[in-house]
């Protein structure tokens, strides 16, 4: 076969060894060969020959006591070395153009600045009335969509000086006059895994959905926003705006290395 052909072609025996090890992430624990066979389709005499190789290249270890098989020391270090050279904003700024152009809205990304989340970029729509979002805006944590996601997903003693700041505050949501109050709202945010705030907005006429983004440590990393004119999102639990930004930020979080789910319990150190 011609070097020009195999390049078009690709290289058979790699792909099917990459099929394996998709096998064994996809198995999140150690497997048996029989277990790896079974989810990479094909005979577990087949599988053990591909193993063996992948064991030499340190992509595979099987340990000698258990003879299940595992992911080897040089795939660990390809999973770093990927995830070190992955620049999470330049990844979310793709996850909000996408999302936007998946819902028409205007969508928004935060991450956590030195004492608080700021919005680094947004993404107009393609309609004529727009919610405009200022790029370097400090958010409120409990006045703002995705302020409440930080607050309910970074470890408590990080976020809780700047929740009784706010709260010694004038301007607080309804019902917030107290810590237990402001606890109570982001145990809500954490059941539903969203944060969304509409009616009550910090901005009059403008309300705004918030989810959570989190990185291969399982640790908040950032919070993706939909913005829009009041009564012009469906916040319903069935709505198709909410359910599509849900999917963007489970995917932006896999993205990122991610195992954990936003409806995973909220950091509480």
């Amino acid at each position: 076969m011609s070097e020009e052909l195999e390049g078009k072609h690709g290289v058979q025996s790699l792909e099917v060894g990459m099929g394996i090890l998709k096998a064994m992430v996809g198995g999140k624990r150690s497997m048996m060969l029989k277990d790896i066979a079974a989810a990479a389709e094909m005979p577990p005499s087949k599988a053990h020959r591909y193993l063996v190789s992948l064991i030499r290249a340190g992509l595979v270890e099987q340990d000698p006591l258990t003879s299940r098989y595992n992911l080897g020391p040089f795939a660990l270090n390809i999973g770093l070395v990927a995830i070190d050279r992955l620049d999470r904003v330049r990844v979310g700024m793709a996850a909000i153009a996408e999302l936007r152009d998946q819902i028409n809205e205007t969508t928004a990304l935060a991450v956590w600045g030195d004492s608080g989340p700021v919005v680094v970029r947004w993404e107009r729509p393609r309609r004529a009335i727009t919610v405009n979002v200022v790029t370097g805006t400090r958010l409120s944590l409990l006045n703002s969509a995705a302020g409440r996601v930080f607050a309910t997903w970074l470890p408590r003693s990080q976020v809780e000086p700047l929740i009784l700041k706010e709260l010694s505050g004038n301007n607080l949501p309804p019902g917030v006059h107290s810590l237990d109050d402001a606890l109570a709202l982001l145990a809500e945010v954490e059941q539903r895994g969203v944060s969304a705030i509409s009616g009550n907005y910090a901005v009059k006429g403008v309300e705004a959905v918030s989810a959570p983004v989190f990185n291969f440590k399982n640790e908040l990393t950032m919070a993706l926003i939909i913005v829009g004119v009041e009564g012009s999102i469906d916040m319903g639990p069935d709505s198709p705006v909410i359910a599509e930004l849900k999917r963007a930020s489970r995917s932006l979080s896999l993205r990122l290395g991610s195992t954990r789910d936003s409806e995973q319990p909220a950091a509480t150190d």
